[in-house]
This record gives structure tokens, C-alpha cells and sequence, in this order.
């Protein structure tokens, strides 16, 4: 048996070339034999179709046909976010130059941990969590003031690191007894990183009309001894609300709090200049969550933690003499591993960086416009609809909507009869009135008004009990 080609070094693109054709008709192959946004069945018929074309996972001699037969069983048995009709979840469709990118990126396979392993890859991402950052931190200091350092931003895997490192932060620059407030409405991932991290137990604010009430905030940091992390939302899970960012900002600096706002979903924003204004207000925080693998168009991971003050970013620093020795460092080396809390990690900044470059603000904001645009469309749809109730007009790209007067049982049934057909794949959410609601997310630009039709159709044939045709 021959050694097995690599996918670097001069030899690694013709390697690639005819196992690319594999994996792009695989690819092809599977997603005509799923024919929808989902695999038909349920669990148990896309399981039984994983482990036939698997097999033996670790046999004693190989397969040779094992690469198109695992993508053409995964792509069967994916749900498609590409698909109109797949708008359950935060799970955008890649763009084609991001997937490519990051096809580069495994090739080349440098690693973030120190320099001689990233030399090129060190630099761009340097480049990219600056821009990310100046854009968070636009605004300019005040004139007559001296002139703070630029901001900064790191690479995470998404939301959730990001709330866990701001948590981190805080806890190091405030003391173990830093009390984390947040709303109800907030991702569940900041109670779990308190926890993680031997906080005390955060306190909740309600949130009855789904946003965090700054004189509700007030009330509670008033009554709760400090040092407080308050953390604010900019596009909720549930129906992409966003707090009202400058009055929670007025209620942190009266109390002396510090501000976290986990922009995963929302702050996308940004790079439109029709919605930007959403996130007035997202500039005082200390630390921002950006997620671009949900509004950026990114294959996962595509995370970022914006940090307002860099020298708070001195709480992450580590040392270790392979990686990063005092010498070399006072040789002018680089330093990355105060960079994450990851050693082993991956360029994933190089498809946000070609992304960037490709498209600009311009190109990211027609993207924005265009979904948030499309979630109007299908809200005027909801209402116009008899025998449907729309939640409330949607403040991103997320629209709540349900089967008027049907239980939240039959709600709940509607969604899996949906899932086990591979007709649609809708979210489910429980906002502040209780109950049960289908949630749909327009993560898709390509989407359009007879798609999200055939959705409510989708929808209503269940209900009617009307065969699905």
C-alpha cells in the first residue's frame, strides 16, 4: 500500500484536485437523495442510513471508497441551511469563498499557538480582530482627552466561548465575587460560565416585554452588593430582540458596573448602514460577543470577543518556554498564547478575512438588508394569513408566528411531523406570554416570498390534517 498524499507541500493541490471532485459529487449525490431541508424519517431511519454506509468504523484493511461514501451518507443526512425551508436555528448557509477559504486553511493547517507555526496566519488575524474591533469601537474619544489604546478582539468558536472569556475577564479584573446580572431573556451560556467559572449565583431580571428594563436593572444593582457584570442582549435567541443598549449603558456607569453585550446574533448589524442604528449604545461595553457563522455567513466557528481596553486581555496571559520564551519575545517574536484559551487552534480568521475583502461593508450589508428585508415579507405574510397569529414584527431576521388557536401540544406536533417528513425544519419558542410559538430565522439571501409561502403552506396542510402532497 502506497503512503497517502498530503495536502501540503508542493505536492498537496494535485493531491487534492481529484479528491475534491469526489467529495463535490458525493456532495451533489446526497443532497438530491435527501431532496429537502432535512432527511425524511426521524432519528432512528437517518441513523440506520449512517451506520449501513459506515460500517466497520475502524477495519483492518481500508476502504478506498470510504471518502465518497461518508460526505454522500453526510450530506443525505444533514439538514441543509442552504434549504429555504431549513430556518429553525442561528445556522446560516456558508458562503462559497468562506467554505473555500477554509478549505485552504485545513490544507495549510498552521496552528495559533506560536508564531513559527503561524508565521502569515499570526498577522492576518492580528489585521482582522482590529478591524472587527474598530468597528464595535467606532466612535472617537472626546476631544482634549488623550488617546486610549486601539481596542481589541479575539478568535473563539462562537458565542459561547465568548461570553465564557468576557466572564473570565471580569472575574480577573473585578475578583472571584463578581456578580453576574442578567435578563431572562439572556443565552443560556452565561449562567453555564458563571457556574463554570465559581461565580456566585447570577441574578435575573425579568423581562416581561422580552428586553432587559433598565429600571428594573437599576432596582437590583441597587439592592445587590457590587462588583456586578451586567449582560445585555443584542438579538435574544428566542424572537431577535434587542435591549435597549444606551439606557442599560446609563444604569452601569451610575452603579459602576461593567457591561458585557453578547451581540452573537445582532451584531451583524453593523455592516448595514440601514440597521446599524439598532446597536446605538453597543460602543460602551467593555466586552462585545460577535458570532459571524450566524449573521457574517461563515462556516463554523466564526466567533469574536471584542474587548474596549486591551490591557485587560493581560489576564490571559501564560507562559510557556516552547511556545513562547522571554528571549524570543525580546527577539521581536510574536506572542499568541495570550490570545485564547486554546493552545492547538486552528486560522479561522482566514475566511473572515477573504470575506471581508471580497465583499466589504457594502456586500455584508445587502446581505443583512436582504434577510432582515425577507423576514418583513414573511411577517406580512403570517398576518395577512387567516388561521395564523404573528408574534410580533421581527427586529432582525427572526419571525414568531404559531397556528391561531391551536394547543401548544398540537404547535409542538405540528414542528416534528415536519421534521420526521423532511418537509421544514422550524424553531420553537417560548417568549414572555408562555406559550408555544414556531420560529422561523431567515438566515438565507437567496430566500424568497414563494419559499416563505410554501412554509405557512407546509405548515397548514399538518394542521388541517390535509395529506402532505
Amino acid at each position: 500500500m502506497s503512503t497517502p498524499s498530503l495536502a501540503s507541500g508542493p505536492e498537496g493541490p494535485d493531491a487534492l484536485r481529484p479528491l475534491l471532485d469526489t467529495v463535490l459529487g458525493a456532495l451533489a449525490d446526497g443532497t438530491r437523495a435527501r431532496g429537502g431541508p432535512l432527511p425524511a424519517g426521524g432519528p432512528d431511519a437517518v441513523a440506520e442510513r449512517v451506520r449501513a454506509a459506515v460500517g466497520d468504523v475502524l477495519p483492518r484493511h481500508g476502504d478506498p471508497d470510504a471518502l465518497r461514501a461518508l460526505v454522500h451518507a453526510l450530506a443525505e443526512g444533514s439538514a441543509d441551511p442552504a434549504d429555504p425551508l431549513c430556518a429553525a436555528h442561528l445556522h446560516c448557509p456558508p458562503l462559497a469563498l468562506a467554505t473555500a477559504a477554509d478549505l485552504a486553511a485545513s490544507a495549510l493547517n498552521p496552528s495559533l499557538d506560536s508564531w513559527d507555526q503561524a508565521p502569515a496566519a499570526s498577522e492576518l488575524e492580528a489585521l482582522v480582530t482590529r478591524a472587527l474591533a474598530a468597528e464595535v469601537y467606532a466612535k472617537a474619544p472626546a476631544t482634549g482627552t488623550p488617546t486610549p489604546p486601539p481596542p481589541d478582539a479575539l478568535v473563539t468558536t462562537g458565542g459561547t466561548e465568548s461570553n465564557q472569556l468576557a466572564l473570565l475577564l471580569a472575574r480577573e479584573i473585578l475578583g472571584a465575587g463578581v456578580r453576574l446580572v442578567v435578563g431572562a431573556n439572556a443565552h443560556h451560556s452565561l449562567p453555564r460560565a458563571a457556574w463554570l467559572l465559581g461565580l456566585p449565583e447570577p441574578l435575573t431580571v425579568p423581562t416581561p416585554a422580552g428586553v432587559l428594563d433598565p429600571a428594573a436593572l437599576d432596582a437590583a444593582l441597587a439592592a445587590l452588593p457590587g462588583p456586578h457584570l451586567v449582560a445585555a442582549t443584542a438579538g435574544t435567541t428566542d424572537a431577535g430582540l434587542i435591549d435597549p443598549l444606551p439606557e442599560i449603558a446609563d444604569v452601569c456607569r451610575a452603579h459602576r458596573a461593567r457591561l458585557h453585550i453578547d451581540a452573537a446574533y445582532g451584531g451583524g448589524l453593523l455592516f448595514s448602514d440601514r440597521h446599524r442604528d439598532k446597536l446605538t449604545g453597543l460602543d460602551a461595553a467593555h466586552t462585545v460577543t460577535l458570532d459571524l457563522h450566524k449573521l457574517g455567513w461563515q462556516p463554523v466557528a466564526a466567533g469574536f470577543l471584542a474587548v474596549r481596553e486591551p490591557d485587560d486581555l493581560a489576564a490571559l496571559h501564560q507562559r510557556a518556554d516552547y511556545l513562547n520564551a522571554d528571549d524570543d519575545t525580546e527577539a521581536g517574536l510574536p506572542d499568541l498564547l495570550g490570545r485564547s484559551l486554546r493552545t492547538s487552534r486552528r486560522p479561522d480568521v482566514l475566511k473572515t478575512a477573504v470575506t471581508l475583502k471580497t465583499l466589504g461593508r457594502a456586500g455584508l450589508g445587502a446581505l443583512v438588508d436582504q434577510v432582515c428585508a425577507t423576514a418583513h415579507e414573511f411577517a406580512d405574510l403570517v398576518a395577512d394569513r387567516p388561521g395564523f397569529e404573528l408574534y410580533d414584527r421581527p427586529v432582525i431576521s427572526t419571525v414568531l408566528f404559531r397556528p391561531a388557536h391551536a394547543t401548544d401540544a398540537a404547535v409542538a406536533a405540528v414542528r416534528r411531523e415536519l421534521l420526521h417528513r423532511g418537509r421544514a425544519v422550524l424553531g420553537r419558542a417560548r417568549p414572555d406570554d408562555g406559550r408555544l410559538w414556531l420560529k422561523a430565522t431567515v438566515l438565507n439571501p437567496h430566500t424568497r416570498p414563494t419559499d416563505l409561502a410554501d412554509l405557512l403552506k407546509a405548515v397548514e396542510e399538518l394542521v388541517e390534517g390535509r395529506p402532505h402532497r
